[in-house]
């Protein structure tokens, strides 16, 4: 497929179109791991290539336990997308993370329950490293355009990743807390262990929506509450990714586009031909058909 898309974008709770793409085309792209949560809408911003993918599909059609992560990172590799923006609904876990604020996360704990986390499985064996799971480069642009446009920005911070669709027990909430993690949500996990096996960078705009239930003075999280913040919070995150497209350019720096270089420990000749082929747009580079 010849497209040469630059910057990803996963669109979380309440941000199903991104304003502003012009030269506009709907992809439907196929991978091996079935299909992606939606079709992309790829187009420029500001001069910029994107891919658009809303996550749970439009009209949020597909709980965080049925997304199909590795395929719709995958289709974002094929596509050509060197950086992906994921933009996420979350919880506060701190006093001074309020709602309407912006957490551009580094670290993530893994609270999910048997999800699909690698694309490498089935005859062959990969180990990336992962001890900083976001792309630092990505996310220092983040954060300064945030920074920019007005946003009340937290730069670093954990993110515990639930499994869902039900939010927390107040003794869950609790417990997270003592844990030391600044927010929390269903969807970031495996995304970002799957854009590191890809070699893309990976960054994550966190929206706080509300303090999830461990908050003694605001009233538990409701749905209601939770997407009028929402609606307030994706104007600014289409704000910020605008000023990311503007910054982007085609050169890495970072160690994400070589994550793979010294990963992969299989012995070539016992990787099922059918495997091998069907990674290519991942391990072309290391091992071409």
């Amino acid at each position: 497929m010849e497209n040469h898309a630059v910057l990803g974008v996963i669109g979380g709770s309440g941000l199903y179109e991104m304003e502003g793409l012009k030269s506009i085309s709907t992809l439907k792209v196929e991978t091996p791991f079935g299909d992606p949560s939606d079709e992309f809408i790829v187009g420029y911003l500001d001069g910029t290539k994107m891919a658009f993918l809303p996550r749970h599909g439009r009209g949020h059609r597909i709980s965080p336990s049925e997304l199909n992560s590795r395929a719709n990172i995958f289709a974002m590799k094929i596509l050509g997308v060197s950086r992906i923006v994921s933009v996420s609904a979350v919880g506060s876990m701190r006093e001074d993370i309020r709602p309407g604020d912006i957490v551009v996360c580094d670290q993530f704990f893994d609270r999910t329950k048997g999800r699909a986390s690698t694309f490498f499985q089935g005859g062959m064996v990969s180990h990336v490293h992962f001890a900083d799971p976001v792309c630092p480069e990505l996310s220092r642009v983040l954060y300064g355009v945030g920074v920019e446009v007005g946003a009340n920005m937290h730069m670093g911070g954990t993110y515990l990743v639930m499994e869902g669709p039900q939010f927390s027990t107040r003794a869950e909430s609790r417990i997270y807390r003592q844990w030391g993690v600044d927010v929390i949500g269903m969807t970031n996990l495996p995304e970002a262990k799957l854009a590191r096996e890809a070699e893309i960078c990976y960054a994550t705009l966190a929206l706080a929506t509300d303090y999830d239930c461990w908050h003694e003075t605001e009233e538990d999280v409701s749905i209601d509450a939770v997407l009028a913040v929402i609606r307030k919070n994706v104007a600014i995150a289409q704000d910020i990714l605008r000023g990311v497209a503007k910054k982007v350019s085609q050169g890495r720096a970072c160690l994400c586009s070589r994550a793979l270089e010294h990963a992969i420990i299989t012995d070539p000749e016992r990787i099922p031909e059918q495997l091998k082929k069907d990674l290519q747009p991942l391990i072309g580079k290391y091992l071409p058909t």
